[in-house]
């Protein structure tokens, strides 16, 4: 069971990724690799901040700053530098690397003795069930600093997806989504592309930056390389979620992109659960890519070959 709940609760951090992917690569069509770098930037200014003895919701609110700001520079150099946006992505991610180690002044952070929002969530947890430090759930012993910080995530990952539906659903929401689907047409309705296209990756990162500094307060610590394949579980989870929901409605794609995250992380804790090395963590995640890759489209094939193949049946028959 504590298994299961770390899992969800992983999953449902790693949503606020997924969430930045989405609006990266789904709605403007951008492989944005600024994420890699990103996340451990959002952890490792939240980890500074805190250990410094900053209060940890500040600190997690300049976390998604400053990714806000890695996200901008991409977007600039996308849009008016006219450099390649992968390239730009490439380039910024390899610029945070030094930048992450600058900020932390080494390569790894603790925050074990320090109060972050997994404190808090543990307090008012403690305080909800009164001062009992497990619970039994059918039969199961669970620890209530898991269950307080599960819950505490779903509220933040549910007030962030309804924020992001009712924003795409405004005029400057419909115009970067327009601009994404058709740059030509919404530039001559007078909308600027580039404006645009860097303030949605600006959110994006945002997100993503949110996401490195909950990670750091959940896992205790802030590493240098903690950002490493993110953008390949971003993505996954963003085409689980599709195959999920299967509609194009904003709001469901959103919702499917978080399912797909909290289905992800649970299919890698099976996978550990089962006995799968930790050293080949890596080589299952690029697996379970694949098949969220491959299995639409050959599903999609295997449909459309059906109805061809009863109707060739139904001619034979005639014959």
């Amino acid at each position: 069971m504590t298994l299961l709940i770390g899992a969800l609760t992983l999953g449902l951090i790693l949503a606020l990724l997924a969430l930045g992917v989405y609006v990266s690569f789904r709605i403007f069509n951008i492989p944005d690799m600024t994420a890699e770098g990103t996340v451990t930037l959002g952890a490792s200014v939240a980890a500074v901040m805190m250990v410094a003895g900053h209060n940890p919701v500040i600190s997690t609110a300049a976390a998604a700053l400053a990714g806000t700001a890695a996200g901008a520079v991409t977007g600039l150099l996308a849009t008016k530098c006219r450099i390649n946006a992968l390239l730009s992505g490439i380039l910024v991610m390899t610029g945070l690397y030094s930048v992450n180690l600058h900020v932390m002044g080494k390569s790894n952070v603790p925050l074990l003795e320090t109060t972050t929002l997994a404190t808090y969530s543990e307090k008012l947890g403690m305080r909800f069930f009164r001062g009992a430090a497990n619970l039994n759930l059918a039969g199961w012993t669970i620890s209530v600093r898991d269950i307080s910080m599960l819950a505490a995530i779903l509220l933040l990952v549910t007030a962030v997806c309804v924020i992001l539906y009712f924003f795409f659903r405004t005029d400057l929401g419909t115009a970067m989504r327009a601009t994404g689907d058709n740059p030509y047409m919404i530039c001559a309705l007078g909308v600027s592309v580039d404006a645009a296209t860097i303030f949605g990756l600006a959110i994006s990162n945002g997100l993503i930056g949110l996401c490195g500094a909950l990670i750091a307060q959940y896992q205790g610590f802030a590493d240098v390389q903690m950002g490493v394949g993110m953008v390949v579980l971003g993505i996954a989870s963003v085409i689980i979620g599709e195959s999920l929901v299967g509609a194009s409605s904003v709001g469901l794609l959103i919702v499917g992109t978080v399912m797909g995250s909290v289905l992800f992380r649970l299919l890698v804790a099976i996978a550990l659960r089962w006995g799968l090395n930790p050293n080949d963590l890596k080589l299952i995640t690029a697996v379970f890519v694949l098949a969220a890759l491959v299995m639409p489209n050959l599903a999609r094939r295997l449909k459309l070959r059906r109805p061809s193949s009863a109707k060739a049946a139904q001619a034979y028959a005639a014959d």
